[in-house]
């Protein structure tokens, strides 16, 4: 009754403050203004998107928009406001002196549920875990002078999934349910695994290299040298199978996603041959020292536990490196005291399935969900739309969603994994049996090419 009434009053404040919107003309765009904290930084103009298209409410909302503490902002309220708030949290945009405020994959979908949304740029890019919490916290306060929502749900993609993460523990209060997509769950492990894909690939190759990157003592031009040896000499299948059990373990569509992958390094993403967070200690500067670890970990090619001849040269011969910082990436426990639904494709290499994994050895309230996918974040709409829907179900009725046995190494590795809310089949993977794809209310059904490279965490 207490939590219907709040609704109630919640609406009531929505109808006074939204109203109906009335036709305006669209806002002009304004050049990036100086950040008032973070010095050298602009922040761009939030009632416009980078390419220049303006920012413009939806049918039956309006839109809020500003700068505070140096981070633009974005919030949009329906008419037929429910009472409740979507924080939607980015992921990394590169490490440029720009930041500037987008709008959540979902944001017609919450509008049309009745959900208002807000999210933030950020202060600062980089991997910037910790200011990006800030930021997204910061959006509670700035709603509530617009009007006082009578629940907070939180979501983000790629790095946002880590700032989601990280803020439903240090602010276990403020939400009651969140969604991170394709999420950095395993903190530093994610910076682990990029270690690992290089230096796994220069011992199989019997190419020595350096750690860590050294800028403007010539180490680009002499890593560029050590990855052309590496590329002739390495054996690819051996390495392989590798990267399949340190990215979640065998499971259907790895060759594919390999495949897709390894094509990508080419454009100089920080992944596999390319040198940025794997050989660089992880963070691009936020941290003020290494943090990445390979001292105890135990490369292998299949799932036996004896070691085979070629592994425990592998062993043997890998590049050993020991953390120097501990600060820098915020670390998550795993311990959440709400309920939390997630989505993550299992050919994703760049920020790998065995995020989930490091996730939901320590959360009990944690439901992950597979897709048949090899790119970041490559989620079709009904996927996503059906995830936030059974979390609101979950957190407002308590019936616990439906999710996948992720730590179940032969459900893993069941050639029809992943089937039960993939909605589409992708190029990468053999069709779905037609029970299997039907299970469960999809909103709809399609195809989805692999998508482009990104240029960062999206």
């Amino acid at each position: 009754m207490i939590v219907r009434r709040a609704v109630l009053v919640a609406t009531l404040i929505a109808g006074v403050l939204v109203g109906t919107p009335a036709a305006a003309a669209p806002p002009v765009c304004t050049a990036p203004t100086p950040s008032t904290t973070q010095p050298g930084y602009l922040v761009a103009d939030p009632d416009c998107d980078p390419d220049g298209t303006p920012f413009t409410a939806l049918d039956g909302a309006r839109v809020h928009t500003g700068i505070k503490d140096g981070a633009a902002y974005r919030i949009e309220v329906p008419r037929e406001w429910n009472g409740k708030l979507v924080v939607y949290a980015h992921g990394y945009r590169g490490t440029g002196t720009t930041v500037y405020v987008g709008n959540p994959d979902l944001r017609k979908h919450y509008i049309d549920r009745g959900f208002a949304w807000a999210a933030s740029s950020y202060a600062t890019n980089g991997y910037d875990v910790g200011q990006g919490v800030t930021d997204t916290y910061a959006l509670l306060g700035i709603f509530r002078k617009i009007a006082r929502p009578s629940l907070v749900y939180i979501s983000g993609a790629s790095m946002g999934g880590h700032v989601t993460a990280v803020a439903i523990e240090r602010y276990p209060r403020a939400f009651a349910g969140a969604m991170p997509y394709c999420g950095v769950l395993g903190d530093v492990e994610l910076f682990d695994y990029f270690l690992d894909a290089n230096v796994t690939a220069a011992a199989l190759a019997g190419v020595r290299i350096e750690f860590p990157l050294r800028p403007g003592a010539g180490y680009p031009a002499r890593w560029a040298a050590q990855v052309a040896q590496i590329r002739a000499s390495l054996d690819k299948p051996t390495w392989s199978d590798v990267l399949e059990r340190r990215s979640g373990g065998e499971r259907p569509g790895f060759d594919g996603a390999f495949a897709y992958w390894d094509a990508a390094s080419q454009n100089e993403l920080p992944f596999l041959f390319s040198l940025w967070p794997g050989l660089s200690g992880g963070t691009a500067g936020i941290a003020s020292g290494n943090l990445t670890d390979n001292r105890r970990t135990v490369y292998q090619i299949d799932d036996r536990r004896q070691l085979t001849k070629t592994e425990k040269k592998l062993n043997a011969s890998v590049l050993r490196i020991a953390p120097t910082a501990r600060d820098g990436v915020p670390r998550i426990s795993g311990r959440a005291t709400i309920p939390v639904l997630s989505l993550h494709g299992i050919g994703d290499l760049f920020v790998p399935f065995s995020m989930e994994q490091e996730y939901a050895r320590t959360s009990p309230r944690f439901v992950s969900r597979a897709i048949r996918d090899v790119a970041h974040c490559g989620f079709t709409a009904p996927e996503l739309t059906r995830g936030f829907d059974d979390l609101v179900t979950w957190v407002e009725h308590g019936r616990r969603p439906a999710g996948d046995p992720i730590l179940d190494r032969r459900a893993v590795a069941d050639p029809n994994f992943g089937c039960r809310f993939t909605v589409g089949t992708r190029p990468q993977f053999a069709p779905c049996p037609a029970p299997a794809q039907a299970t469960g209310r999809s909103q709809g059904s399609g195809s989805s090419a692999a998508k482009p490279m990104p240029a960062g965490f999206s």
